[in-house]
């Protein structure tokens, strides 16, 4: 390949959030899949899309085997593109600015400039010459690319992938921080049951508003007392339980038969969702009247919750990374796909933030991400990748 066909085929990633932002995904991921297809092909890797949206590219093989993952869907309304400023204070303002449009151009500029391959012929993604020098005798190490389709509602993408990496990186607006754990988020709604009858003759039924009374001093003492509840994580800190909806009764004139409290629960490790059903079933029960029925189920979903996930902070992969972009090792503030994942060796990173000083940013009206701050995430994954798999292992 020529120098001129090189040039033209270089990967940019602030060119690549430019077209991204404009393109809409909050109701339909079509267009930006197929536009995340086209980038990756153009740059001589094969791309496919599997049964569950996910779209999906390798280079090299062998260990260590690295996934880059993010995701392609953003919430509703869209908010349209708009680029200004200069210098440092140069922004693109969009939906999908940050969560996460521009951690997947820094992510896609790792994955092309990645110095991967067998020791011998050039990895198995394609021709990559004209992006490194791995045909000649790349490093061993693969890299998997792995972008979601629905990761803001039901993640059956994230669900469905059955990648077997050693290291995963997700991204998500870390503003440049290497995350190694977060909080799990679990919902359900604690029922109630008891019997109905004329409040002029209470005594003859059972009250099941009455009882919540039992059920929400429950609800508040459940970390205190539960010996099946976690003990505080060294990262996250105490989990959470938050009762969020509470109705019951149907008539002004009637003893309830039935009330609901929903509950909002943010975990952490090792807790899982089936542990924390029966441990709060069991401890609601036994805080109310022994004639009031006590069920607690689990919101409904196709795929299972987010659960907590934690990575050694000394872990080289960390390290290498925290290294690359000079930020803060910390804990992310929000559910992730990273879950999903976990126990393998898992960081979330990239550039923009959920929320800055004036407010929200992500998934809000005046989303926007730094373009020095994109540039600067994709020079640290490259750097960090070629430590991990590349030319400097």
């Amino acid at each position: 390949m020529s120098g001129a066909d090189s040039e033209s085929r270089a990967f940019d990633p602030v060119d690549f959030l430019d077209r991204a932002v404009r393109t809409d995904s909050h109701e339909d991921v079509t267009a930006m899949r197929e536009l995340l297809v086209e980038t990756i092909e153009a740059q001589g890797v094969d791309a496919t899309v599997d049964d569950a949206g996910n779209t999906l590219a390798s280079r090299g093989e062998g260990a260590p085997h690295v996934v880059l993952n993010t995701h392609i869907d953003t919430v509703s309304p869209h908010v349209e593109y708009e680029r200004e400023g200069t210098g440092d204070a140069e922004v693109i303002r969009g939906r999908g600015s940050c969560d996460a449009k521009g951690p997947l151009a820094a992510l896609l500029a790792g994955f092309f400039a990645a110095d991967v391959g067998t020791g011998g012929e050039g990895g198995d993604g394609g021709d990559n010459s004209d992006n490194s020098d791995n045909g000649d005798g790349g490093n061993g190490g693969k890299l998997t690319l792995a972008v979601t389709p629905d990761e803001e509602t039901l993640s059956k993408g994230a669900h469905a992938l059955d990648l077997d990496g050693d290291l995963y990186i997700v991204g998500e607006p870390t503003g440049l921080d290497v995350c190694t754990a977060a909080k799990g988020r679990f919902e359900g709604a604690v029922h109630l049951s008891g019997e109905n009858a004329h409040a002029a003759e209470s005594a003859s039924g059972v009250n099941a508003v009455a009882a919540a009374e039992g059920a929400l001093e429950a609800i508040r003492t459940y970390d205190d007392v539960v010996d099946a509840s976690p003990p505080t994580h060294d990262q996250l800190g105490a989990p959470s339980l938050t009762p969020t909806v509470i109705s019951g009764g149907e008539a002004t004139n009637q003893v309830p038969a039935d009330c609901s409290i929903t509950v909002d629960r943010r975990s952490v490790p090792p807790e899982t969702a089936d542990e924390f059903r029966e441990a709060l079933e069991a401890h609601v029960g036994s805080h109310t009247p022994d004639d009031v029925g006590v069920a607690f189920a689990l919101a409904d979903r196709e795929t299972p919750f987010l659960e907590a996930f934690s990575t050694d902070p000394g872990h080289e992969l960390v390290a290498t990374l925290a290294d690359a972009s000079s930020g803060e090792i910390r804990p992310f503030t929000a559910a992730t796909e990273a879950s999903y994942f976990s126990p393998a060796p898992t960081v979330v990173f990239g550039p923009g933030v959920l929320a800055d000083d004036e407010g929200p940013v992500a998934h809000a009206n005046r989303e926007y991400v730094r373009v020095s701050e994109v540039r600067a995430a994709a020079d640290a994954v490259t750097e960090a990748l070629r430590s991990l798999v590349g030319e400097n292992r």
